[in-house]
């Protein structure tokens, strides 16, 4: 999730979550994806060998999963959980009928919920900007990227503790 500013916010659970995963990627994963790639080696000819080249595969999206991690960390604003002061900010669980359909999402990144089936909306997003700061009950339209108009009715707002 973004601040208005467009640094990155996490939850204090949500940074520690991504700090372990981080170690994790440095540390013991990147290790066995060097063994996996070593061994392959000792097999010969790297041209067909299927194995070397899935393990360099797995190295390379491992490597640019660590520095995605690296930067959203280094960037981060990492704050408490969202006050239950009833006010669309970072952090916030809404449940809103949109468009007259029912939905319940965070708004925040896809970080803070990580592991869930809710959807994230950044606060940059069209939907993000024209709900921030209002409250339940309160009803807004924004226009969406394709140019329509779209009602929002904010049913619920509380914090997200996932």
């Amino acid at each position: 999730m973004a601040t208005t500013n467009g640094t990155p916010w996490l939850t204090q659970a949500a940074y520690d979550r991504l700090k372990n995963e981080l170690d994790y990627l440095t540390g013991d994963y990147r290790q066995e994806i060097v063994d996996r790639i070593e061994a392959a080696r000792e097999e010969g000819d790297l041209k067909e060998n299927a194995g070397y080249h899935a393990a360099r595969e797995e190295q390379s999206k491992n490597e640019g999963r660590i520095q995605e991690l690296k930067a959203l960390l280094e960037n981060a604003e990492v704050g408490e959980s969202a006050t239950d002061d009833g006010v669309v900010k970072p952090g916030m669980l809404i449940e809103c009928k949109l468009a007259g359909n029912d939905m319940k999402f965070v708004l925040g990144s896809r970080e803070i919920a990580e592991g869930t089936d809710l959807e994230v909306f950044s606060m940059a997003s069209p939907l993000g900007s024209a709900i921030e700061g209002r409250k339940a009950g309160d009803t807004v339209s924004y226009e969406a990227p394709n140019g329509k108009e779209i009602e929002v009715e904010l049913i619920s707002v509380e914090p997200y503790n996932g």
